[in-house]
């Protein structure tokens, strides 16, 4: 017996286009007030040149999630898979915001090679505009002195070090021991993580960077970097992210024990690195999860050249992979 298509909802663009417009206006506002040298407290306070800046940073970390979204939207169309649109998600006063860009995928993917091509385009599309940002602003950076900054292991940020610290502190407690002298704090830096595509732009924008050297980079740099976190994340292979879409078109149903190895990595991550990563070992293992949805066509072969593409992906995922995205520098 034959079935009725089932009606989809009209596109109603002026969503899209007003979580657009309010992104813009979020993420405009938190550079001002997180990676501005001057914190302006007013609108009267943020001068042209700032606003600007702000502009420019807004503008581009845009242009890469949304490339990388419609990246998802054309070759699911290709793919006669029907999906929404993107929604920007916008994310006022905290942290860079945004929480990115989502489109809804409302049929199953048809088979292997779709769902390789509909996973890798987003990722690869985000790259293919932050990659010449990135370059366009790090030759328009300065490079001035720094300081050298250590990287201990266990990690200062690291579970293992808060709870030394709170043993440390129990201990102090119990035996009463006097309080040591406190250190005084002239300034608190944000240290953007090195992934080995960043190191590559750098040097190719502005040669080695000489020890006791570092770059003060231009707010599209800033944008281009989360864009790059962002490939990070998407493509790791667990469950329904990017980089899980690949996984089960090339190993099916075993791609769930490539998930909990990622889990492994990042639960050391936090214990040893940083506590920052157990955020995301939280989300993948238990809002993702690591099972993925069947195709419709399962048997049919995964092209040469779709293999081509995953690998494609995974070095994407090496050049993007960075142990500590974000730590505060305190001096």
């Amino acid at each position: 017996m034959d079935t009725a298509p089932v009606a989809r909802p009209a596109p109603r663009y002026w969503v899209h286009l007003l979580l657009l417009v309010l992104t813009v206006g979020t993420t405009f506002t938190s550079y001002l007030l997180y990676f501005h040298f001057q914190r302006p407290y007013s609108p009267g306070e943020v001068s042209p040149e700032a606003a600007l800046r702000a502009l420019s940073f807004s503008l581009s970390l845009l242009a890469i999630l949304g490339s990388h979204e419609m990246g998802h939207y054309l070759l699911a169309r290709i793919h006669r898979v029907d999906t929404s649109l993107p929604y920007f998600i916008p994310l006022p006063v905290l942290g860079v915001g945004t929480l990115g860009a989502v489109i809804r995928i409302r049929d199953r993917i048809p088979h292997r090679n779709a769902l390789v091509d509909i996973g890798a385009a987003g990722p690869l599309a985000g790259l293919v505009v932050a990659l010449p940002i990135l370059f366009w602003g790090l030759a328009h950076s300065t490079v001035v002195d720094a300081p050298r900054l250590d990287a201990p292991f266990p990690g200062d940020d690291s579970l293992w070090a808060y709870g030394r610290d709170l043993f440390a502190w129990v201990m102090a407690k119990i035996t009463h021991a006097p309080p040591a002298p406190e250190e005084a704090i002239h300034s608190v830096q944000t240290v953007f993580g090195d992934s080995l595509l960043m190191r590559g732009l750098t040097w190719l924008a502005l040669g080695p960077i000489p020890e006791g050297k570092d770059v003060l980079v231009h707010p599209v740099v800033i944008a281009g970097w989360f864009g790059l976190l962002v490939t990070l994340l998407n493509l790791m292979p667990v469950g329904q992210l990017d980089g899980g879409h690949l996984a089960h078109a090339l190993w099916g149903q075993r791609a769930r024990w490539v998930g909990r190895v990622v889990a492994l990595v990042l639960l050391f991550l936090t214990v040893f690195v940083t506590a920052s990563w157990g955020l995301w070992l939280l989300v993948t293992s238990k809002l993702v999860g690591f099972g993925h949805p069947e195709v419709v066509e399962p048997l049919e072969p995964l092209s040469p050249g779709r293999k081509v593409i995953c690998a494609l992906c995974l070095l994407a995922l090496i050049g993007c992979a960075m142990p500590i995205p974000l730590r505060q520098v305190v001096t």
